[in-house]
Formats: structure tokens, C-alpha cells, sequence
């Protein structure tokens, strides 16, 4: 039961940073995890949690839905996560991950040095951005943290941010997810108790960092995102 308590307090923590960023559940979750369960366990776990979540950002912030950002960014991106997960099989994936954290510091230090500049929210940067993204989380495998480092460079409201990251990632989810099941991938008994609440645990988390963005003025907000990507890129450099 302890176990239980925990895994449902760990839930409620990464849900509200995941939820509050657009990114970070597993990166919080899946090194907590794979403490109490092996590995791919973690990831279904996991991925399931992250689904949820990606479920209740469409519905907490269902007013930002832009569908001509969500068809040139997402489509273009679940695309080319397909070529950059291809790439990777044939490179180092410790130092693209070490890489990728170098690129996060410097783009999160540029955004603060700069904090007017944005892309030109258009058709044709949305793909770009979608195929940049796409690729690079491909290539390093945390999709989260790249996806939010383009998404910040159109410099997107509160809302229209997360809905699109909740959206983009629910397609992204449901396959994984899927495929971690057809694999024969199964939760032990108190992990699937674990689990079931802490589904509705992780709808908690999100609802208060709904709450908490509600008071966070938009100016501040790619700051706080920025942090975030921050503290990846350091995790990144630091990847054993």
C-alpha cells in the first residue's frame, strides 16, 4: 500500500508540472519509477498517465484550439519523428541527448536575452517548426521538452500552447502505448492498483495547474516554460 500511496503522489506532482509546461511527466516520473518496477513497466505506467494527461490539457484548454497551427505543427511533426527515430538507430544516443541539452540552455538563454522575438505564426513556419521538432525528438527521444522549445518560438498564448502539445501528444501516446500492450507488456496487481487511482489523481494535478496558469500573467509564462527547458537540457548533460 505504500507503494500505491506513493506512485499516486508522484502522479499528482508530474501531472501538475506536466500539465503547467506541456512537458515533463515522464521526464519526472520514469527515473521515480523504474526505482519500484522494471523498466517496461515504468513505460506503461507511464504512458498511460501521460495519455490521461494529454486528455485533460484538450479539456482544460479546449479555448485554445487553433486547427491551422495543430495540421501545420503536428503533422508535419509525428512525421518526422518517424525519420529522426529511424536516424537514431545508427548514432550515439548519450551524445545527441548531450547535445540536445547544450541546444536547450542556449535556446532558453537566447529567449530570455531576446524575450520579444518570435517566429511568424504562418502555415509554412508551423510545418517547419513541426518537422524540426518532429525530427530532433525522433533523434533524441524526449518529445516533450523539443516539442515546447519550438511551440515557444511562435510565442502562443496560454492556452493555444498546451492544447496543441496535449494534442499532438495524445496521437503520439495512444500508438506507444498500444504497442507497449500488443508487446505483452502487463501491470503487476498493486501497480494496476496503483494506476487506476492514480488516474483520476492525475486529473487533480492538471486541474490545479490550470489554476495556477489562470494567475500567471501571459508576459511571465514563457519564462516559466523557459525554466523548465532549462533544467532539461541540464538533466540532458548530465544523462548516465
Amino acid at each position: 500500500m505504500t507503494q500505491v500511496i506513493l506512485l499516486c503522489l508522484l502522479t499528482l506532482v508530474a501531472s501538475g508540472i506536466g500539465t503547467a509546461t506541456g512537458f515533463g511527466t515522464s521526464t519526472v516520473m520514469i527515473p521515480i519509477m523504474v526505482l519500484f518496477v522494471p523498466l517496461p513497466i515504468a513505460l506503461l505506467f507511464v504512458g498511460i498517465i501521460h495519455l490521461c494527461g494529454d486528455i485533460w490539457k484538450i479539456l482544460l484548454f479546449r479555448q485554445g484550439l487553433d486547427w491551422k497551427l495543430i495540421f501545420g505543427f503536428g503533422i508535419s511533426g509525428i512525421v518526422a519523428s518517424f525519420l529522426g527515430a529511424s536516424f537514431s538507430l545508427h548514432v550515439q544516443a548519450l551524445s545527441l541527448k548531450r547535445i540536445l541539452g547544450v541546444f536547450l540552455i542556449l535556446y532558453v538563454v537566447y529567449l530570455f536575452l531576446k524575450s520579444e522575438w518570435a517566429l511568424p505564426k504562418t502555415h509554412g513556419t508551423a510545418v517547419c517548426g513541426g518537422l524540426l521538432s518532429g525530427l530532433f525528438a525522433g533523434l533524441f527521444g524526449v518529445g516533450g521538452s523539443v516539442r515546447g522549445a519550438f511551440l515557444m518560438a511562435f510565442n502562443l498564448p496560454k492556452d493555444v500552447y498546451i492544447f496543441t502539445s496535449g494534442l499532438i501528444a495524445l496521437f503520439i501516446d495512444v500508438t506507444r502505448v498500444s504497442r507497449y500492450i500488443w508487446g505483452g507488456t502487463r501491470l503487476q496487481q498493486d501497480v494496476l492498483l496503483a494506476l487506476i487511482l492514480s488516474i483520476p489523481v492525475s486529473f487533480v494535478g492538471a486541474y490545479f495547474a490550470k489554476r495556477f496558469l489562470d494567475r500567471v500573467p501571459q508576459q511571465f509564462f514563457r519564462i516559466f516554460v523557459g525554466v523548465f527547458l532549462a533544467l532539461v537540457g541540464a538533466k540532458l548533460l548530465i544523462w548516465v
